[in-house]
């Protein structure tokens, strides 16, 4: 019991601040559901691609809690300031680049083949939330600072931050209240940008303190660092490729779901399945997060035993969440539903509803694995073997999910058996890192060597 202690002091305001975050993502689905379930359906289709590219970079930046932790486990402190800044650089950098993508919007929508009015949708939102990725990505570096010290409660400061702009200017821009534009589906893409803005610039201020700068250098340690940033890259960007790789996998299948017989209703349930899993799951990501930085820690230290001991009592909380979590999917859905009821359509409302309740089934399965593998992954990633974690999510999801529900377009009920293949994906998933847990090798790995 003195491990569950020990990590949910440093997890719960990780816990917070993912929900928060996930909290933020679902306000703009319940606004855009109210606003129209087409715009609805299109916010979920974009977030899947964007998340493909930013997830790359996001996650990327927010292996500095690696370093961090390994660096403040090893006391060399000093070093910690350095990294920080090749985590602000790259996300600078990879922010910057996102918005070429902007150029290409309206033609990689076209050729999905949505309607005509999804496609106008799907480009706006696409156009405006890219401007989030900067932003969201130094959000990412800075915490990861705090949370590689163990010292997360600025976390949870810096992302409430983002949640209350994000509601203020979804109901703002969505709306066109108090003066402002009605924006719909584009003005949810802004809000998210300018709470994006307001979260890295409260964690910039946070982070530059004197005592932060005497302590680990983050002032002084502004300088390109070529040996850091050549690790960064080598761990880091594998570390990313985990997330964008997945994505990439469920961004194919969401559009393939979007083609099925009953297309729109197929992938608006799937959407309000996929907002609802992401705001279940994310809570057990700030356990698996703590783990990450407490496996950096111990490493630093040399002392691997310590690191298998917090890796099973991450399992253990997350597991137990996502069991109590999985049965209200299953037992009151409709409460969930209420979040994203929309009578303009009335008769599609009661196709995505009902299909909804079914999906949620799925979901309260998936979630109950998926906290296995946020645990067993991070403990990978806070060690270092990025590597195994992205090759695993670049092969695996294709033959088991992807692919299959290619042959499901036809089927009347391919929507749930599309959703099944994905169920046991996730189950896969555990088996597969928890054999390369057992395996032990991730215990002679470090970051910061060489």
């Amino acid at each position: 019991m003195s491990n569950w202690k020990r990590l949910f002091k440093i997890a719960w305001p990780l816990i917070v601040a993912n929900s928060f975050w996930t909290l933020q993502m679902t306000i703009d689905r319940v606004f855009l559901g109210n606003f129209s379930t087409e715009a609805l359906g299109a916010a979920m289709a974009v977030m899947a691609v964007f998340w493909t590219p930013m997830a790359l970079l996001q996650q990327t930046a927010a292996y500095v809690t690696t370093f961090v932790a390994q660096y403040y486990g090893s006391e060399k402190k000093s070093s910690i300031g350095p990294s920080l800044w090749q985590g602000v650089y790259f996300s600078i950098g990879g922010g910057l680049l996102f918005l070429l993508l902007n150029f290409v919007s309206y033609d990689f929508f076209a050729f999905i083949g949505h309607a005509p009015k999804i496609l106008e949708l799907e480009t706006q939102y696409y156009n405006a939330i890219a401007f989030s990725a900067l932003p969201t990505a130094l959000v990412a570096a800075y915490s990861g600072f705090f949370t590689g010290l163990g010292r997360t409660q600025m976390v949870m400061a810096i992302n409430g931050v983002g949640l209350l702009l994000n509601a203020l200017f979804d109901y703002l821009l969505i709306f066109g209240h108090m003066g402002f534009p009605q924006m719909g589906v584009e003005g949810a893409g802004y809000a998210t940008a300018i709470a994006g803005c307001g979260s890295a610039l409260f964690a910039a201020a946070v982070v530059y303190t004197s005592s932060h700068e005497a302590e680990f250098k983050v002032k002084s340690g502004w300088r390109w660092d070529k040996n850091i940033m050549s690790r960064f890259i080598k761990y880091g960007v594998p570390s990313g490729m985990q997330w964008a790789l997945e994505g990439l996998a469920f961004t194919v299948f969401l559009m393939v779901v979007g083609k099925f017989p009953n297309g729109s209703a197929a992938l608006a349930s799937t959407s309000i399945a996929v907002t609802l899993m992401m705001l279940s799951v994310l809570p057990s990501m700030g356990i698996a997060q703590s783990v990450m930085a407490l496996v950096g820690q111990h490493l630093g230290e040399k002392n691997p035993e310590a690191a298998v001991k917090d890796a099973y009592t991450g399992i253990q909380m997350s597991g137990t969440y996502m069991v109590l979590v999985g049965i209200s999917f299953v037992l009151i859905p409709n409460f969930y539903l209420y979040w994203f009821e929309n009578n303009q359509n009335a008769e599609l409302w009661n196709q995505v509803s009902e299909m909804t309740k079914y999906l949620l089934m799925f979901v309260a399965i998936f979630t109950m694995f998926d906290s296995i593998n946020f645990n067993l992954s991070f403990t990978l990633k806070g060690a270092g073997d990025t590597r195994f974690v992205s090759l695993v999510s670049l092969i695996a999801p294709w033959p088991i999910f992807v692919l299959p529900t290619f042959f499901l377009t036809e089927h009347p009920q391919g929507v749930y058996i599309a959703w099944g293949f994905v169920t046991i994906y996730a189950l896969l998933l555990a088996i597969i890192y928890f054999l390369r847990f057992r395996q032990g090798k991730w215990k002679t790995m470090s970051v910061i060597q060489g």
